[in-house]
């Protein structure tokens, strides 16, 4: 599921520069639901310039400034898990509300449940259906 955190918002607001004070969370984002498929999923925001779009594009209205172009990845792994690989994005991804942003292409293994945090308010939530 992927959807607004007003938690990870204000969280991320406390620790981000003056730049992100002319941030607003959109008045209403829907939640969407996303099957995770193929080996891996790239997270991030559609390049104009190129026509290139994430499988989940984050550039859609309302698009959330904080993701970068080629934010993140979700790779399943052998076993049918997920890890989350962060991908050098500006502003970092965190896990369960994590102070600490993950290291860069580094992969962090996911479970049911884990809620991987990107851009300034954008939650992805790994549910198993």
């Amino acid at each position: 599921m992927v959807g607004p955190d007003r938690e990870y918002f204000a969280a991320m607001m406390q620790r981000s520069g003056p730049e992100a004070a002319a941030l607003n969370l959109p008045a209403y984002s829907p939640e969407q639901q996303l099957p995770l498929t193929g080996p891996q999923v790239t997270i991030g925001r559609r390049r104009a310039s190129t026509g290139v779009a994430p499988d989940i594009d984050l550039g859609r209205p309302p698009e959330d400034p904080g993701v970068s172009h080629q934010h993140a990845v979700l790779v399943q792994q052998p076993d049918g898990s997920w890890s989350v690989v962060d991908q050098d994005s500006t502003n970092g991804t965190t896990i369960n509300g994590a102070e600490d942003p993950i290291q860069p292409f580094v992969p962090v293994p996911l479970k049911e449940g884990d809620r991987v945090h990107v851009g300034a308010w954008t939650t992805i939530t790994l549910v198993r259906r």
